[in-house]
């Protein structure tokens, strides 16, 4: 069993930062690397950000430019600087393992944390 827990999230205003990070424990045997959705009220999961181990990233448009994502230092772990925050980004933020097959539908990731809230407002 994977488990996988999200930190950072919280309040900040408009054009403020965050930093989120994920950690992943348990018997991760494979899976190419991870990545962060976010689901805002009434909307859909989406996509936001994806590294593999291999160091490639994938963005979602809307955060090219804003957010990075980066490895940590520990084994399994990963993290997304978010800045010049809008309040359209709002929203739950997940990481999860990434299986393979298109980065950008959920279905493509096994494992999941429970989210950490961003809210951006003033």
């Amino acid at each position: 069993q994977v488990q996988l827990v999200e930190s950072g999230g919280g309040l900040v205003q408009p054009g403020g930062s965050l930093r989120l990070s994920c950690a992943a424990s348990g018997r991760i045997s494979s899976g190419d690397g991870m990545g962060w959705f976010r689901q805002a009220p009434g909307k859909e999961r989406e996509f936001v950000s994806l590294m593999l181990w291999s160091s490639t990233t994938y963005y979602t448009d809307s955060v090219k430019g804003r957010f990075t994502i980066s490895r940590g230092n520990a084994k399994n772990t990963v993290s997304l600087q978010m800045n010049s925050l809008k309040p359209e980004d709002t929203g739950l933020y997940y990481c999860a393992t990434y299986a393979g097959g298109a980065y950008f539908y959920s279905r493509s990731y096994d494992y999941w944390g429970q989210g950490t809230q961003v809210t951006v407002s003033s």
